[in-house]
């Protein structure tokens, strides 16, 4: 079975829901065909291998699933049939380690927990009878990931190419107040009009996400330079060199001079000093230029770029009317000190969009966890049109 490796099979790319033509473009530019794009992820055939460099690139992934077996099974038994039917014991060390995950919508099952379960059961009894000892197995997802979609009677398994989801990068480990995924952050700067040569300012930028995705970008950093630990990597014939051949081609791509102007901004010192942090460990604090201050008073250069806000969206109560006052703000300071830019204003609350005061000339959906929301672009002329 150590052949997974080299042999090419159904592989789902999973995604945040409207993610996914973001994810279609970074899969297509790595030289992949997708079968098919879907809300939440995409479809192509590929083998290991080359999931391990799917894994290392993408920024807008959540998990690469490599597809074991398709089948149909109406009860748990008969599921635990056909997952016994593969030889786990070429996958899996029986000295190691595993977890299950799942997608289920079946009559028969009314939790995920019980259908976790019997996978779990049934590669640990196939592999006792092969070795005469069970592997351990619970909710670490750190070692062998296997990963369950059943739906009425259609089922498929699948090895977690990844482990750990992609949609975090890695390189934030102090994540600031309400913080942006990743893999959003990455999704919404590709929606924009920023050419990643031109300046990118970030005012009210919190834990710097948006600076630091767009920095990686420019400089073409792979998400994968600040990982070091996949699920690939512990499937019974994995090769180390094939994981530094695509980390060294990952280093080899990055741009080392960049010549334009990241700006991130916040009135929160603290957040300001957290922003630097993660963008050292990103690599690539000496590429922005931080500052405290109110975001109107964010330093916007010479020239052209985009100006990007990720504000509150007023969830709380007591909070809308100052945020009213806020979002009335960003729009004048838009209008009247970023003449020549792109600007974009991410929120989830369309009567505080309302008050920004500017005709947005596309309004482009995503979601954040399972808030409807919307990144509304601004075309800022030089002369009236943005009045």
């Amino acid at each position: 079975m150590a052949q997974v490796f080299n042999t090419p099979s159904k592989v789902i790319i999973t995604c945040n829901k409207r993610l996914a033509p973001y994810l279609e473009d970074e899969v297509k530019n790595l030289g992949f065909k997708p079968v098919r794009t879907f809300p939440t992820g995409v479809e192509l055939k590929a083998s290991i291998n080359e999931c391990i460099r799917l894994n290392l690139n993408l920024r807008c992934a959540s998990q690469v699933l490599y597809s074991m077996k398709e089948f149909r099974a109406n009860t748990p038994d008969e599921m635990y049939q056909e997952v016994t039917g593969i030889e786990w014991e070429k996958l899996i060390d029986f000295s190691g380690f595993f977890a299950v995950t799942s997608n289920v919508d079946n009559p028969t099952i009314t939790t995920p927990l019980f259908a976790n379960l019997k996978v779990k059961d049934a590669i640990a009894d196939r592999i006792k009878s092969v070795h005469k000892i069970r592997p351990n197995s619970g909710a670490d997802y750190s070692k062998t990931v296997v990963h369950l979609y059943w739906k009425n009677e259609k089922a498929e398994i699948f090895l977690d190419t990844s482990g750990e989801t992609l949609a975090k990068h890695s390189y934030r480990k102090i994540p600031g107040k309400a913080p942006m995924l990743e893999a959003l952050a990455s999704g919404t700067i590709y929606a924009t009009k920023w050419d990643r040569k031109s300046n990118f300012v970030n005012p009210m930028c919190g834990s710097g996400t948006l600076a630091i995705e767009a920095a990686l970008i420019a400089t073409n950093r792979a998400p994968g330079l600040f990982r070091m630990n996949y699920g690939f990597m512990h499937i019974m014939g994995y090769e180390e060199e094939v994981f530094f051949a695509e980390r060294r081609r990952l280093k080899d791509q990055v741009i080392k001079n960049v010549d334009i102007k990241i700006i991130a901004s916040d009135i929160s010192e603290d957040a300001v000093e957290i922003s630097r942090k993660n963008a050292k460990t990103a690599g690539v604090d000496t590429l922005i230029d931080f500052q405290v201050c109110d975001f109107a008073d964010t330093e916007i250069p010479e020239g052209k770029g985009a100006i990007m806000f990720n504000p509150e969206y007023g969830e709380r109560l007591g909070v809308h009317a100052k945020l009213e006052v806020t979002y009335k703000r960003m729009g004048d300071f838009m209008k009247q000190s970023c003449k020549g830019y792109y600007g974009y204003i991410f929120t989830g609350n369309p009567d505080l969009a309302k008050k920004i005061g500017l005709r947005a000339s596309r309004r482009i959906e995503f979601y954040n966890g399972k808030l409807d929301c919307r990144l509304l672009e601004y075309e800022l002329y030089e002369g009236s049109k943005a009045d």
